[in-house]
């Protein structure tokens, strides 16, 4: 991984009773290719680029490297990111 900080779609974060202390999330990019695996949104107002979450790179890591919130996804754009994990893992 690089060494510089990225903005990354949080999907989930470890409860009490987790068997790891790690959270997921699927890295966002403005290197939009429009390929399977891209959840294009636009230019949110959050974030300096036109940019996609990228369900092909999801990563576990601990929580503590985040370093702030940048914004929320909206129901909808959630629902197409949850459309897109299910396509790609086949589910």
């Amino acid at each position: 991984m690089a060494a510089k900080n990225r903005p990354v779609l949080v999907l989930s974060v470890p409860g009490e009773d987790d068997a790891r202390a790690l959270l997921i999330a699927a890295p966002l990019t403005s290197h939009i290719r429009g390929l399977r695996g891209e959840v294009d949104l636009g230019k949110p107002r959050w974030l300096p680029k036109h940019s996609a979450v990228n369900v092909q790179g999801l990563a576990s890591f601990d929580g503590r490297a985040l370093s702030r919130r940048l914004g929320v996804l909206s129901a909808g754009e959630m629902e197409r990111v949850k459309a897109a994990l299910r396509d790609l893992l086949d589910l």
